[in-house]
């Protein structure tokens, strides 16, 4: 059977979170660069490293079969970064265009929630679908309500870059959890079509950090 797996996996898989790994890398880079104070520094690094952990780990898992044990490590660790990059995101906007207490209660919040999917991903691996790509919509969403701050301190093409990022994302996590479209099995299936989402939704927000920063 995993044999078969192997055969019917499309030869794309994995090949562009690989690609984006070292440009998350790069980006990550800049924006640490640019970055004007401590909490600003270490705000980016989070974010940079979120980002690193999602792309590169994604490459390393889906780019080979690893065998009953090792497809068990990685896929959670796949799935626990999605949260993270959900927090690391956030975590930058935070800082840069909250006022303090704002501030504090967002990151509260998305960390939390976060820690918490983490742990669900961890010990529930086999949970439906369903639920677990729910979970990603929602904590995806969870700073909504801040964005007319966002757009006070940030400006519009930042709160723009957020929503359209949002909805890539969102757009992303439907095709994940319907399985299609499903254009090219052989070369570029579903998941390839949800991992292009996810770049297009990365490329928007890094935009708007990148905004908010300079």
């Amino acid at each position: 059977m995993e044999r078969a797996a192997a055969v019917l996996k499309p030869r794309m898989r994995g090949w562009l979170h690989a690609g984006m790994f070292p440009l998350s890398l790069a980006g990550g880079v800049v924006l640490i660069a640019l970055s004007r104070s401590a909490a600003a520094v270490a705000a980016c690094s989070a974010y940079a490293l979120s980002a690193c952990l999602l792309f590169g780990t994604s490459a390393l898992y889906h780019r080979r079969n690893w065998g009953p044990r090792g497809e068990a490590v990685l896929r959670r660790l796949d799935h626990a970064n999605i949260f993270l990059i959900i927090a690391g995101t956030y975590t930058p906007l935070a800082v840069l265009l909250l006022p303090a207490r704002p501030q504090v209660v967002l990151l509260s919040l998305v960390w939390a929630g976060a820690a918490a999917g983490v742990a669900f991903r961890v010990w529930w691996i086999r949970a439906p679908r369903w639920l677990y790509t729910l979970c990603y919509i929602v904590l995806g969403w969870a700073a909504v309500f801040y964005l007319p701050e966002f757009t006070r301190t940030g400006g519009a093409a930042v709160v723009v870059l957020l929503i359209v990022g949002g909805l890539l994302y969102t757009a992303g996590a439907v095709v994940y959890g319907v399985k299609r479209p499903d254009p090219w099995p052989r070369w570029f299936g579903f998941h390839e079509v949800f991992h292009t989402f996810t770049i297009a939704a990365f490329i928007a927000h890094y935009t708007a950090i990148l905004l908010a920063a300079t």
